[in-house]
Parts: C-alpha cells; sequence; structure tokens
C-alpha cells in the first residue's frame, strides 16, 4: 500500500531484554499484526528510510501536483454550508489569512477533521444536540444528539521508571550529537531515528479479561527511556506534570538510565463528550474527557501497573541492574506503598492520554438515536455530507488506532468511488435507453 511499515532501523539491548522477560513472564514472542494477539513483540512503524511516514507523506504528497486537486494550507474551516430547507450540504467556509473563503461541492462534502473538531464543525454547521446549539445561538437545522457524545480514549499510567546500571538506553544529553547525527544523515539509522525511545509492546490481560479470550484488556509500551531521561524539558510538559510534581518525583534520577513501562488501558468503560463554548468557531470546544469516572477502569489499570512492576522484576530485567524508582507522588506519600490503594492514587496522580480520541460521531443502524452516520459514514438526516475519521467508530478499537484510522479513510473512499460509479453507469443506461 501507500502507507510504509518498518521494523525499527535502531534498538538498544534493551529491546531484545524486553521480549525475553515477556517470555520469562509466560508469554509467547508474536507479531501484533498476526492472528495472535496476546503476547510481546518489537514495534513496528509507520516509517520510511528513518522518518515517520504520515499520511501527508503517503497519500496527499504523492497527488498534489494533480490538476484536480487543491490544497489550502493555513486554513481554519469554520462551518459546512447546509441548506435548512433541503438539508443538502453544499460547500465549505474557511478563514485563510484573516479572509473569509467559500469552496462550493458539486457532489459531496467530505469532514475528515478527527474526534474533536468534525463534531465541532458538525455543531458549529448546525448538526447535533438541538437544545445544545440553541445555548449557543446556533439554528439547528438536523437534531443528532449523539454529536460530540460517545468519546474514548486509551489512557496509559505514566512514571513507572526502572534505574539500570549501564549506560545503553535513550538519554537525550547522550542521543542529541555530531555523531549520532552524521550516522543518520549517512545511513538513515541510528539512535535518531528512535521513535522516544519506543522499541517494544506487549497485549496482556488482567483478572478483569476474558482468560479464555484472546482479547488483552492491557497494552505495555516498553521504552529504553522514561519521563526523567531528558531532564525535565519536553515530557513534563507533554505530560502535564507541574515543576513541583516533577523534581520531587524524578528530579534525584534527572538523566539517569532507565527503562519504563507504559500501562495503556484498551477497553475504557468511562465516557466523555464535547460541547461547543459558543458560536465563534475560533473558540476551543469545551472537552469532557471524563476519565476514570468508572471504577473498572481503575482496577484494569492497577492490574497492569502490578504487571509492570513484576515485569521489571524478572531474572532477565535484573540482568541489567533494574530497580524500581519507587518515589511516590506527592498527593500519595501517606499511603503504604504497592498497596491496592496506593496505586490507585498513582494512577489518579499520573495518567497521560496516548491521543487515541475518538467515537465523537459513531456510526450506527438508524434505530440507534445516538448514531451520526450510517454503514456508509453519511451523516443521518443531511445529504451530501460524510464523516470520515476517528470519531465514526462506536467503540475504540484494542490497541493503537493510526493504521485503523487510515483504513477507515481507504474504506471510505472506495464507498465514496463506489456510489458515484454506480450513479455514473446509471445515468449512462438512462441517457442510452433515451
Amino acid at each position: 500500500g501507500y502507507l510504509t511499515i518498518q521494523d525499527a532501523p535502531y534498538n538498544t539491548p534493551l529491546g531484545v531484554a524486553f521480549l525475553q522477560a515477556g517470555e520469562e513472564m509466560g508469554y509467547d514472542i508474536v507479531d501484533v499484526n498476526g492472528r495472535q494477539q496476546t503476547g510481546f513483540a518489537l514495534f513496528q512503524y509507520t516509517m520510511r528510510r528513518g522518518t515517520r511516514c504520515s499520511a501527508a507523506k503517503a497519500f496527499v504528497r504523492p497527488i498534489r501536483l494533480r490538476p484536480n486537486f487543491h490544497l489550502s494550507l493555513w486554513s481554519h474551516v469554520t462551518r459546512v454550508m447546509i441548506d435548512p430547507v433541503t438539508k443538502r450540504a453544499y460547500g465549505v467556509e474557511f478563514i485563510r489569512d484573516g479572509q473569509r473563503h467559500v469552496v462550493y461541492a458539486k457532489k459531496e462534502v467530505i469532514l475528515s477533521s478527527g474526534a474533536i473538531n468534525s463534531p465541532q464543525l458538525l455543531m458549529l454547521s448546525g448538526v447535533g444536540d438541538a437544545r445544545h446549539l440553541r445555548e449557543v445561538g446556533i439554528q439547528p437545522i438536523q437534531d443528532l444528539p449523539g454529536v460530540g457524545q460517545n468519546l474514548q480514549d486509551h489512557i496509559a499510567v505514566g512514571g513507572l521508571a526502572f534505574l539500570i546500571d549501564y549506560p545503553i538506553s535513550i538519554v537525550m544529553d547522550r542521543l542529541v550529537n555530531v555523531n549520532s547525527a552524521l550516522r543518520y544523515a549517512i545511513t538513515e539509522d541510528g539512535p535518531l531515528t528512535s521513535s522516544v525511545g519506543l522499541e517494544a509492546v506487549a497485549f496482556i490481560s488482567t483478572k478483569y479479561a476474558n482468560q479464555t479470550d484472546d482479547w488483552p484488556d492491557i497494552e505495555f509500551m516498553l521504552t529504553s527511556s522514561s519521563t526523567n531521561s531528558d531532564g525535565g524539558t519536553h515530557v513534563k510538559n507533554a505530560h502535564g506534570l507541574t515543576d513541583q510534581f516533577y523534581n520531587e518525583v524524578f528530579g534525584e534520577i534527572n538523566n539517569k538510565d532507565v527503562f519504563g513501562v507504559f500501562p495503556m488501558m484498551l477497553r475504557p468503560k468511562s465516557r466523555g463528550f464535547i460541547k461547543l463554548k459558543s458560536k465563534n468557531p475560533l473558540d476551543y470546544p469545551l472537552l469532557y474527557h471524563n476519565y476514570l469516572t468508572h471504577q473498572a477502569d481503575v482496577d484494569v489499570l492497577r492490574e497492569g501497573v502490578k504487571a509492570a512492576v513484576a515485569f521489571g522484576e524478572t531474572a532477565t530485567m535484573r540482568r541489567f541492574g533494574a530497580r524500581f524508582h519507587s518515589k511516590p507522588p506527592p498527593n500519595c506519600k501517606h499511603l503504604p506503598l504497592y498497596t491496592d490503594d496506593y496505586w490507585n492514587c498513582v494512577i489518579r496522580q499520573y495518567t497521560m492520554t496516548i491521543y487515541h480520541m475518538s467515537c465523537t460521531a459513531k456510526m450506527g443502524p438508524a434505530s440507534d438515536p445516538m448514531a451520526v452516520v450510517d454503514p456508509e459514514l453519511r451523516v443521518y438526516g443531511i445529504q451530501g455530507l460524510r464523516v470520515i475519521d476517528a470519531s465514526i467508530m462506536p467503540t475504540i478499537t484494542n490497541g493503537n488506532i493510526n493504521a485503523p484510522v487510515i483504513m477507515i479513510g481507504e474504506k471510505g473512499a472506495d464507498m465514496i468511488k463506489a456510489q458515484w460509479l454506480r450513479r455514473f453507469k446509471r445515468d449512462n443506461v438512462t441517457a442510452t435507453s433515451a
């Protein structure tokens, strides 16, 4: 296909050790894209020649010179234009360089703005919960209460770092140097191709999953780095940690060699939602993630954390001198270490998004009052408008969503082509008969 998939051009000695530790725990080494899901594997990446192979690189750049393709960069879409009488989408309004522009559609308008912006644009265009739209001063065109609801995401517990005795991990001060840059420029491999230290992945089942099914409920992201590996310059901010929190928990191990285990919950039961702050399209929408509002999510993550600690204590990892960095978060000091109450506290103190937000314009049958699009990804009640992105998932996938979202785009394109090809053939037959 257009999207390049490859194994990592560079692994530290920890990568193979992660797999060996998984075998020690009784798991198989598997192909994560194969038939068996439970087990350990080296990560596979959407990468080409040592750099990220994004959807833009794979799909957009190769066709950028086509005469029937026009791309407007630095543009902010403000609404889909929908005729309130016929309920047909006929164009898109956007702002570029402070100027309002309009593009008219001959056939269809396709929304591919993601799980946050697609429902926002639908609501700004008059499609959504009618009561909420009126509250912000928007005249409803189609009452679809499911728009912006059902928000789901994968979240993981951060900061589970294990100190090691050997200088083999990804440490930023050691990583960024002339030798690494030259190696990358000449061979397109080396530590600069590392995906923030992600080396291996594991899918495991906690006691809350059905052990007879090959349907894990926890993913381990196994890294040759952790929160402390850049000295508190970037990861701290990306994870939303305050200086006080970081310095108290990780200050003493700044830039030290570690590996990390990030237990990620695969099947969250908590559900969030998105609302408009106002009818101004330049206002950010209001996000209510509702993370950890369902106790089952806390329970599953807690078992994932326990398994992560056990992973770090395997004989394989102890060969590197692995020892868990057990400095408690500030608000958990009063609890006995390693108890369920302690882990529950840690989970609520340092849980982070994996940026897999989805399901806010879900696909479903017409009988489902919360469905937003039909099986052809057409918005219910509106002609000529489809949503094709992560927001159409009814339930989040049991793993990283990058490939599934690209699949949604491919499938959506096939359905669009099939529909218009049928119409073209039908019109030709009609014209010939006449």
